[in-house]
């Protein structure tokens, strides 16, 4: 209930007038407030659910800060729930004393009724990213352990049809993210033995192609959407990573989203709106969460800048956003301790960041 309290106050605020002037566009909620221990948001869907890990294990956080947060895998084991569907599956990975590393399926009422999702013949693998007609993908090492680990697209019944993505030529992949068209993004080596950001043929046929960098040898995809825009962080000449909008056909016509005046970004995610958030650093050389101008313009947003100042909160990494527009990501709380966020848009400020808080940015100034 506390959950549907949440969104329908996010949908009745749509009909709030804007106040242009407005300081603070977002309201801070620290996702693990009772337990001491580090902590990080990793997925958001629409309906504000949120996981992540906390205290190394795999977690489905409360959304409204109240500390009622089921672990997935009970205390003590190391985990991660690395994303959440809009059905409430979540899928990531369990560390086991006897398989290593392995990509699951978890019981979202943290019963212990997770599935192990298997490999591609060898010992290890795990989950990062479930669309919503439940494909799941990720990374499997391959019959034993000798071909290294590929981009995997999951058998979510567990029954081990998992299908080898393959790379671009090299001995290592990851999927990253398969949205609902079950376009698949992550990295793959090449020859050269580069990562690069990589479109995967999800028949496993091998018809994977290489995004390309911002003139570097490097880049890496970590996020797709369903209108096919897909966002990582690429090298650029200098050999500095940047946050990347790419295109999806592999032209070359990558976007450089810039940073916050240092030298290093990446964009994590981008919503179905195209709002894009991820990290730069800014010209002090601190990292802070960033939500990016897609034009690639530059005027990217310090996301510490549009929450009250008194939170004593410094928000270091945007790991998702949904729809609605809301964030999750990890940050440093008032106590000093690494813990995860969820930031919801105050209501008047609902409109400008439809409109990708250009115009909020610029009254601002």
């Amino acid at each position: 209930m506390k959950r549907c309290g949440l969104l329908s106050l996010l949908l009745i605020s749509l009909s709030l007038p804007v106040c242009a002037d407005a300081k603070i566009v977002y309201e801070v909620i620290d996702l693990n407030p009772v337990v001491d221990g580090y902590s990080a948001a990793l997925s958001i869907n629409e309906a504000g659910q949120i996981v992540g890990q906390a205290l190394l294990c795999a977690t489905l956080f409360d959304p409204t800060g109240g500390g009622n947060n089921v672990h997935l895998t009970g205390l003590g084991g190391n985990s991660s729930a690395e994303a959440i569907n809009n059905r409430g599956q979540i899928v990531g990975w369990v560390l086991l004393e006897s398989n290593g590393l392995r990509a699951m399926l978890f019981d979202p009422t943290g019963s212990g009724n997770n599935l192990d999702l298997g490999t591609l013949g060898g010992s290890e693998g795990r989950a990062f990213s479930i669309n919503d007609k439940g494909q799941i993908v990720g990374l499997a090492s391959t019959k034993n352990d000798s071909g290294g680990s590929h981009a995997t697209l999951f058998d979510p019944t567990g029954g081990g049809n998992n299908i080898d993505l393959g790379t671009l030529g090299g001995k290592d992949s990851w999927a990253r993210s398969i949205n609902d068209k079950g376009q698949i993004v992550g990295y793959a080596h090449n020859t050269s033995f580069y990562y690069r950001a990589t479109l995967f043929d999800p028949t496993g046929k091998g018809n994977n192609i290489d995004l390309g960098t911002l003139g570097g040898d490097r880049s890496d995809a970590f996020s797709i959407n369903d209108t096919g825009q897909i966002v990582g962080g690429a090298d650029g000449n200098s050999g500095q990573q940047h946050a990347a909008l790419f295109d999806p056909t592999g032209g070359g016509k990558n976007i450089d989203l810039g940073t916050l005046g240092g030298q290093e970004s990446a964009a994590y995610s981008i919503n179905n709106k195209g709002q894009i958030v991820g990290y730069a650093y800014n010209s002090s050389g601190q990292r802070r969460a960033t939500l990016f101008d897609p034009s690639g313009s530059g005027n990217n947003i310090d996301l510490n800048t549009l929450i009250d100042p008194d939170s004593r909160w410094t928000l270091v990494s945007a790991m998702a956003i949904n729809d609605n527009g809301w964030i999750v990501g990890g940050g440093v709380n008032p106590n000093g301790e690494l813990h995860a966020f969820l930031l919801v848009p105050e209501p008047a400020s609902i409109a400008l960041l439809g409109l990708g808080l250009l115009y909020f940015r610029k009254r601002k100034k």
